[in-house]
């Protein structure tokens, strides 16, 4: 079995992966907040932990990997953009979750495990863990406390706090934004529960009618379905604080253990076009836009360009660069498949999912004509050929050109370098080229493509 070494933002080290329990293999990864179509940093946490799925269950066997990625469905967020388009809180989440799960399946992600909703954990039945069960067992031990209608989180009472982030409580002070409220003990306290203004919804609670903090979800909805402790917990780098940070307090100080996860991944920032995306630069770029224009395996390809934990630059040029590739390499490979992934490319995976690495062991396979093998590693990484070729189809440019002329020139191209008559070939090639159609000479012959 390939071992897989895996950076560990808990130790700021690249460790050897041990799974608690090799038989089932636990991962939990921060979802979306459904308020909005999702943008395209979001789908960069999606698309890597889809391919550290695809690696443990290749590694460990389909059916001994429990993946769980949450949908956030309570929220400030959601309550504002519910109001703003005069339509109930359900609709807007239920529509927004539609359109999420449409984009992850364009873009060839597996479905997880578990997907649950913030809002099926917040009361559950007697003997099941939920949400406000965690805030009860947090007051009763002494770390958390009800005040003017919340229940905030004493950080003071849990002495490790800002072990994932590094960072000193003056240092987290500091950089936080943090609420200033009469009620709270101590100004990095964060809330458990929290009343309800008119209008948004409301659960019935030990300290009123109200509704759970953000981060309180995950610890509820991870121990629920993963059990205490688990294997891998991942997300965006920029949840490292105060999101993860606050998971791992409540997590650790209910349940008494000295960690949530034994492995914390975090994947870096996106970039568009060299600048940081915002509504407010006008470079704002929903994944479903990027979908409109480009079928999601070049959106895969393109993201993984750059190793997961460094940040990337989204480019039309990459995701131009990551079409020619594909296009490459579906050409090259056998219309049978491997039964498994090349075995350079799943050690390249294993070491910390270097994609970049990955690419070169595959365009070494397409070089040295491993057909199958290519076919097989494809398959793997969940790149489908036929949707590929059925957009690349639909979005073939129109040609100045008849079919007919162009295999006319290809002939004449072909005669003028038996001739060794180069210079005309060449002509002949850039005609052709200035008309839109790109010649490719192979051990075959030549053929043809419609230039993008």
């Amino acid at each position: 079995m390939t071992t897989l070494k895996l950076y560990n933002s808990l130790t700021r080290a690249k460790e050897d992966f041990a799974p608690i329990d090799p038989t089932d293999v636990r991962m939990y990864v921060c979802g979306p907040t459904v308020y909005d179509r999702a943008h395209i940093g979001n789908a960069r946490p999606v698309i890597i932990f889809d391919l550290l799925f695809r690696l443990l269950r290749q590694t460990y066997g389909e059916d001994a990997v429990t993946y769980v990625r949450n949908i956030t469905d309570v929220d400030d967020k959601i309550n504002a953009r519910a109001a703003e388009r005069g339509i109930t809180i359900r609709e807007l989440t239920e529509a927004t979750a539609a359109g999420f799960h449409q984009d992850v399946a364009d873009l060839g992600c597996l479905s997880p495990t578990h997907e649950p909703r913030a809002t099926d954990y917040i009361c559950r039945g007697a003997d099941e863990l939920d949400m406000i069960k965690v805030v009860e067992r947090l007051i009763a031990g002494g770390h958390a406390y009800a005040a003017d209608g919340h229940v905030l989180f004493d950080v003071a009472s849990m002495p490790a706090y800002g072990k994932l982030a590094r960072r000193s409580l003056d240092e987290m002070e500091a950089g936080a934004r943090v609420e200033v409220a009469s009620y709270k003990k101590g100004p990095m306290d964060f809330v458990l529960w929290k009343p309800s203004k008119e209008g948004e919804p409301a659960w019935e609670s030990p300290w009123g009618q109200g509704r759970p903090g953000w981060h309180l979800e995950c610890s509820a909805m991870s121990a629920a379905l993963l059990g205490e402790v688990f294997d891998i917990h991942g997300g965006g780098i920029d949840l490292i604080f105060p999101h993860h940070e606050n998971e791992i307090a409540q997590s650790t100080c209910c349940f008494g253990h000295d960690r949530m996860a034994n492995v914390w991944m975090h994947n870096g920032f996106l970039q568009v076009e060299g600048e940081k995306m915002a509504k407010s630069a006008g470079n704002f770029v929903t994944i479903r836009e990027i979908l409109n224009d480009w079928p999601g395996d070049v959106a895969r390809l393109a993201m993984y360009s750059a190793h997961y934990r460094q940040p990337i630059n989204w480019t039309l040029k990459s995701l131009q660069e990551a079409e020619r590739t594909l296009a490459g390499w579906f050409e090259a490979a056998a219309s049978e498949a491997d039964a498994r992934p090349a075995p350079g490319v799943v050690e390249a995976l294993a070491d910390d999912l270097n994609t970049p690495k990955m690419i070169a062991e595959i365009h070494r396979l397409k070089s040295e004509g491993g057909r199958k093998a290519l076919a097989g590693t494809l398959k793997f990484l969940g790149f489908r050929p036929e949707v590929f070729a059925d957009w690349r189809a639909a979005n073939a440019p129109e040609l100045a050109i008849s079919e007919a002329e162009i295999e006319r020139l290809i002939d004449a191209r072909l005669a003028a370098r038996r001739e060794k008559n180069f210079a005309e070939a060449d002509r002949i090639r850039d005609e052709l080229l200035a008309q839109g159609v790109v010649l490719k000479d192979g051990a075959g012959g030549t053929v043809w493509e419609a230039a993008r």
